[in-house]
């Protein structure tokens, strides 16, 4: 079974973290192989990159910032945050009402949030 070889400057139509729809992203980067690196929403502009065709990471949107990572705040899922020691994060899952999984660069860690 052969597998599709990409190039640069190509678009699929991907989930866009951001938008949480289908939209069409362009291809920005991408190994010997074909495989996709990094992709941006041609909607709201958000970057993602990939590792061995798994989205590893949300860069976060030219004309949004993410505000620092508080335990008190209440998050959702896709929301970007920025914390002090892991860096740029999304929101994969909010697990309990207390408990989000965050993926930071290829890791998710588990946080805490909405806590008075």
């Amino acid at each position: 079974m052969k597998t599709k070889k990409f190039e640069a400057g190509e678009t699929v139509e991907i989930q866009c973290a951001s938008c949480e729809l289908e939209q069409v992203h362009t291809i920005e980067t991408v190994t010997k192989q074909g495989k996709i690196t990094k992709t941006t929403c041609q909607v709201c502009g958000t970057g993602n990159t990939y590792s061995k065709g798994i989205k590893t990471s949300t860069a976060m949107s030219k004309t949004k910032s993410s505000a620092p990572y508080d335990r008190t705040n209440k998050y959702r899922k896709g929301q970007g945050m920025m914390h002090s020691i892991f860096g740029p994060g999304e929101v994969t899952a909010v697990i309990e009402p207390q408990k989000i999984d965050v993926l930071f660069g290829d890791r998710t860690r588990r946080l805490i949030h909405a806590q008075q």
